[in-house]
């Protein structure tokens, strides 16, 4: 919104204060001003002067040699190349020695040889906006009305000795999307009254309802709607004082009739139409839904298809007008036009957003009534148009003003106690400064005993609707600077992470210092990934989203590996085929077709390996990621999270990874040992499909980690006698697993057991079918003494009694 300092002063006393001093106050006061810009850019000893004569240059063709007069005893010769330029016009002329913007100074100069005395300007070499002017004058030199006085400062006949002040209006302050209402917020401010504008409409004997009716059938939409009928208007230019008033609002000027409904939209902050009277069939207006299919040619000669939501202002023929928007072209306002329907109404704000909208129509009009205009000036902004149309336009308005309402205008009534103000702003008010504040914004009250103020909201503060707004309102005029400073108090408690936060940190430290990266996937997915993996998605149904950006993205991620496996097609269909990446996230689980409620949102961890984890040196060669490498970032977890005693893997198949690479890993509970996810490698098809190499991945669930995982270290002496290690390789089933033969060992040997581990594997046509060779490492030693090899032997030949019993195990020799 911007606000002429000098419009302003016609409402309230400016005095003593100048136009910066009042940004100041108002942008303390709650209503920023992003800038004070004067309109007079540099401007000085620039009058009004009359062309008397124009002849040719003699020695340029593009050259008008002008005799001009202004106002002195001495006729000033100016030689002028603009094409409009003429005799008998009144025109701004920089007379020798004035000042133009941009510090440029009129000297006496020769043109071709022919002396000048000065220079006619145009608009922009004034520093006006020229596009805020009639296009036939946005080129050439700015051609003044008639009657303006020779002589005159063109300063003071552009009202250019002004200022500007722009204001970044928050949504709620609509209130100051008008002249007006401005005043009222600086009358507040400063404690000055205001002074509101007289419309004396002087009302001729004709009845304006035997020209026009009104009837609202869309009664939600619109509460009030009123009209007058002026006849005999006289369509012409505006006065200068009300273009330059416009055009310091930034409002372009278009002819007397228009130009005084924008000047009283943006004085009362009421939009206002004009329409053409006689192009209204019986005079009958309908404030209406459209209806299928309807269209409507506007003001810019656009044809609008309509919808049923729609607000129209129509004849009996058919829509006039969108309202509260933009007219319609059949009844436009032209120079022929000689009797006008005036509108002034009110219409709901959520009605005029929607259509604005969805036609991309935003104007000055709708912008106010999507923000709620003032109910209450529906009629004071009809008579005020009206009064300024009989006199600028020579028209006579017709007795009586036709309406239709829905009902009478109901003001807000808001209770505020005094101490609940004071507990809200750390203040110590009276009720005599409360009285105060609100007599300076003009509210009216009552006050119930010495602390409960009853206020009555006037009909321009939509805003005010409950007690903490006149609260806020109180602060704001009291002076935010005025308040208090209340130290904060209470005990301090140092912010911790929970126990699955510390987790998942813990967990990218460790995976990143590893050499992964780190992906955060999309938790949207497509219905096809959700189909991967079901022992991982538990069998569960994708939850659909109500408004997907695309099919692609249209259902809740299930899995956290089927979203890694589409970042490592990503980055190898661009030449990066090595990738060891890693997630932590949430999968959306649900047994509902249709969802009722909210879905099960579980903790995942996943990873995914592929391509090499050496890249090729000059002294080694390239290294490929295995099965061991997933299963080793597993155990690296584990132990750091203090799990590594309670993870075990059993040999699984689950759909859509490698039959024969993949184990279940389990996590040994209180209740026994549960599943928590996979780790192996993809199925070949799935690898082709995706045109992936050997992938492996693995998914966790972090649900039971969280609650087990311990966060103690252990600390372990370190060993003071000897160990005895001795090797053994036996011949089992290849159904036997490794795990099965080192549980069993530990178990036989007891504490003495130090460690086992597997140190070889082998399978050929020797052993024989469905055989296999392994060869266990076995370390042995006693935490108080050193072992006798004769103890040790003893114990170690009961391991290889028990594998033999057990698992029918040959000893290798």
């Amino acid at each position: 919104m911007k606000v002429s300092y000098k419009w302003l002063s016609d409402y309230i006393s400016l005095e003593q204060i100048s136009a910066a001093e009042l940004a100041e106050q108002m942008t303390r006061g709650g209503i920023e001003i992003d800038i004070v810009e004067p309109l007079n850019k540099g401007v000085s000893d620039v009058v009004v002067g009359y062309v008397v004569s124009k002849e040719k240059h003699p020695d340029a063709d593009k050259l008008n040699v002008c005799k001009v007069d202004v106002g002195t005893e001495e006729i000033l010769q100016i030689v002028c190349g603009a094409p409009n330029v003429d005799a008998g016009q009144k025109v701004p002329v920089a007379i020798v020695g004035a000042k133009l913007p941009g510090d440029f100074k009129i000297k006496r100069a020769k043109l071709r040889g022919v002396e000048s005395q000065g220079m006619i300007c145009s608009a922009k070499e004034l520093g006006l906006n020229d596009k805020l002017l009639p296009k036939e004058q946005q080129e050439g030199i700015l051609v003044l009305p008639e009657h303006t006085p020779l002589g005159t400062p063109i300063v003071d006949v552009l009202a250019m000795n002004d200022e500007v002040l722009e204001l970044d209006l928050t949504p709620n302050r609509s209130d100051c999307l008008s002249m007006l209402g401005v005043a009222y917020e600086v009358g507040a401010l400063t404690g000055r009254s205001v002074q509101l504008p007289q419309a004396n409409v002087a009302e001729g004997a004709d009845r304006a309802a035997d020209h026009i009716a009104v009837r609202i059938d869309a009664k939600e939409q619109c509460s009030h709607y009123a009209a007058r009928y002026i006849s005999g208007i006289a369509i012409g230019e505006s006065p200068q004082w009300l273009k330059s008033k416009l055009m310091a609002a930034g409002v372009r000027p278009i002819n007397n009739v228009v130009d005084i409904t924008n000047f009283v939209m943006l004085e009362y902050g009421q939009p206002l139409h004009a329409f053409d009277a006689d192009r209204i069939p019986g005079g009958r207006i309908h404030v209406r839904l459209a209806k299928e299919g309807e269209t409507l040619v506007t003001l810019d000669d656009q044809e609008r298809k309509l919808e049923p939501h729609m607000l129209l202002i129509a004849d009996d023929n058919g829509p006039i007008g969108l309202a509260g928007v933009m007219g319609g072209a059949s009844t436009e306002v032209t120079e022929s036009t000689s009797n006008i329907l005036l509108e002034s109404a009110k219409f709901a704000g959520s009605s005029i957003r929607k259509t604005s909208r969805q036609l991309g129509l935003r104007s000055e009009a709708s912008i106010r009534f999507e923000k709620e205009a003032d109910a209450g000036n529906v009629i004071a902004a009809l008579d005020r148009a009206a009064a300024l149309i009989a006199e600028l336009a020579g028209g006579t308005v017709n007795s009586g003003i036709v309406e239709d309402k829905a009902g009478e205008l109901q003001l807000k009534t808001v209770i505020v106690q005094l101490p609940q103000v004071n507990s809200y702003l750390g203040t110590a008010l009276q009720a005599a400064e409360v009285e105060a504040i609100l007599s300076k914004l003009q509210f009216d009250y009552k006050l119930s005993g010495a602390e409960q103020f009853e206020i009555t909201v006037p009909s321009r503060r939509g805003d005010i609707t409950r007690s903490v707004d006149i609260i806020e309102e109180i602060a704001r005029l009291y002076g935010y600077d005025n308040i208090p400073t209340t130290p904060i108090y209470g005990e301090v408690i140092p912010g911790v992470l929970t126990k699955p936060q510390a987790v998942r940190r813990e967990l990218r430290k460790r995976l990143s210092d590893a050499g992964l990266f780190e992906v955060i996937s999309y938790s949207f997915t497509s219905p096809a990934r959700t189909e991967l993996f079901p022992q991982l998605a538990e069998q569960t149904k994708p939850v659909k989203l109500a408004m997907p950006m695309s099919e692609e993205r249209s259902v809740l991620r299930t899995t956290l590996v089927a979203q890694l496996i589409e970042t490592a097609a990503y980055n190898r269909n661009r030449k990066n085929e090595s990738a060891l990446l890693y997630e932590i996230g949430s999968v959306y689980h649900t047994n509902e077709e249709t969802l009722t409620g909210l879905p099960v949102e579980k903790h995942r961890f996943a990873a995914l390996l592929t391509g090499n984890r050496q890249q090729p040196q000059w002294n080694s060669k390239a290294s490929a990621v295995d099965f061991y490498d997933a299963k080793g970032i597993i155990e690296t977890v584990a132990s750091v999270l203090g799990l590594q005693d309670k993870i075990s893997y059993a040999q699984a198949q689950p759909e859509h990874f490698h039959p024969g690479r993949t184990a279940a890993v389990l996590l040994q509970t209180a209740g026994g040992p549960v599943t928590i996810g996979y780790v192996g490698q993809l199925h070949p098809a799935l690898q082709l499909a995706e045109d992936l190499a050997d992938t492996y991945v693995l998914e966790i669930d972090l649900e039971q980690i969280y609650e087990l995982a311990g966060d103690e270290i252990v600390y372990r002496t370190l060993p003071r006698y000897p160990a005895i290690q001795r090797d053994i390789a036996v011949v089992v089933d290849d159904a036997v697993s490794s795990a099965e033969l080192i549980g069993l060992a530990q178990a036989q040997a007891g504490a003495l057991l130090e460690s086992a581990h597997v140190f070889d594997v082998y399978t050929g046509d020797r052993l024989g079918a469905g055989k296999k060779s392994v060869a266990i490492a076995l370390v042995y030693r006693h935490q108080e003494r050193t072992l006798t090899d004769e103890e040790v032997t003893e114990l170690h030949g009961q391991v290889i009694q028990q594998l033999e019993q057990t698992f029918a195990a040959q000893l290798r020799k």
